[in-house]
């Protein structure tokens, strides 16, 4: 099966960015001293330490004066805040479909923790694709923190299910997973004290939107801004519960599986110019998205670009070929990796 580990390289960009701050009573400035020189978010930088307390920052005077022959020590009684999120623990709420659910249910525990990052049910979960997802290896294997993991994803979703039906009502579409997680961990609750400062959310969405409606006839392309419209509404809805480092992923070419394969050309030709056009559309959405609101910061990861370099050359990256599904050095599922 297809090893997602390409995918997390725009997550880690964000990650290492978190663990560039110092955590707490660590060392944070000092002659000599090249290591991180900002506390995280909810504590104080203190002569050259991070204290807890709220986000000032004491520093040497830079004024010279006399020196005196009395010396007088700092009062050893210090009013200090609490922390407003754990230290050095990192949080990732995801959205999406079958390529990113683990099968996390928020209201049946256990919660994601220290020691347990994804929660329910047990690892790697229940994946699209029989196995670990991105999800799981960017939580469990690929980072150097303590990130706990809210994966509202669910199979089959689509971004609206008044917009495009979902393969059985039953499915939670993005606007679900989202009202779900403003309902749930966007109240920040004991389980999850994120800031906006050491959080990241992702949403990988739109694959099953284009395959349930590409052949719907009309616009396609005014469809697809119909379908973006919607989707940042959601995102725009992050961004007010304190949402402030977003990764998104493009649709990959699905026109390649093996579920279009066994359709007709002038199918699979459609299908992938629909992509397209969402693709173009999504990079543009995430820019706008970016500009309009401060202190935002945007991953977009092409993983159309990524799936195309391994399908031309399967073998290079240890698989069988670009067609096949279900075998264990084959790329595809049947519609998912």
């Amino acid at each position: 099966m297809f090893s997602s580990a390409s995918l997390i390289t725009a997550a880690l960009a964000f990650l290492t960015s978190v663990r560039a701050q110092q955590t707490v009573y660590g060392q944070c400035g000092g002659t000599g001293w090249t290591g991180a020189t900002t506390c995280q978010s909810g504590y104080t930088l203190y002569y050259s330490q991070c204290l807890p307390g709220a986000s000032t920052t004491v520093k040497p005077s830079t004024t010279t004066s006399n020196p005196s022959t009395t010396t007088s020590k700092p009062s050893t009684t210090t009013s200090v805040a609490s922390p407003t999120s754990t230290p050095g623990v990192n949080y990732w709420f995801s959205f999406g479909d079958s390529y990113t659910t683990t099968g996390f249910n928020v209201t049946t525990g256990p919660l994601p923790s220290v020691g347990n990052p994804l929660g329910n049910p047990p690892y790697p979960g229940y994946t699209g694709g029989g196995g670990v997802n991105w999800v799981d290896v960017l939580t469990i294997q690929y980072n150097k923190t303590t990130l706990l993991t809210w994966n509202y994803a669910y199979g089959g979703a689509t971004i609206d299910a008044s917009l495009v039906t979902p393969y059985e009502p039953t499915v939670l579409s993005l606007t679900d997973q989202v009202n779900s997680f403003l309902n749930t961990g966007a109240k920040k609750p004991a389980a999850a004290p994120w800031t906006s400062a050491d959080t990241l959310f992702s949403f990988w969405i739109g694959i099953n939107d284009i395959g349930n409606s590409y052949g719907n006839g009309g616009n396609r392309s005014a469809f697809s801004v119909t379908l973006l419209n919607a989707y940042f509404n959601l995102v725009q809805e992050v961004y007010s519960a304190g949402g402030r480092n977003f990764l998104f992923v493009n649709v990959p070419p699905m026109d390649r599986s093996p579920l279009m394969l066994a359709e007709p050309t002038s199918a699979q030709a459609l299908e992938k110019s629909v992509i397209a056009d969402f693709n173009t559309r999504l990079a543009a959405n995430v820019n706008t998205f970016q500009a309009a609101n401060s202190g935002v910061k945007t991953w977009l990861y092409d993983s159309n670009a990524a799936f195309t370099t391994i399908l031309n050359s399967p073998q290079t990256y240890g698989f069988a070929d670009a067609t096949s599904y279900g075998n264990a050095n084959s790329f595809w599922g049947r519609l998912s990796p």
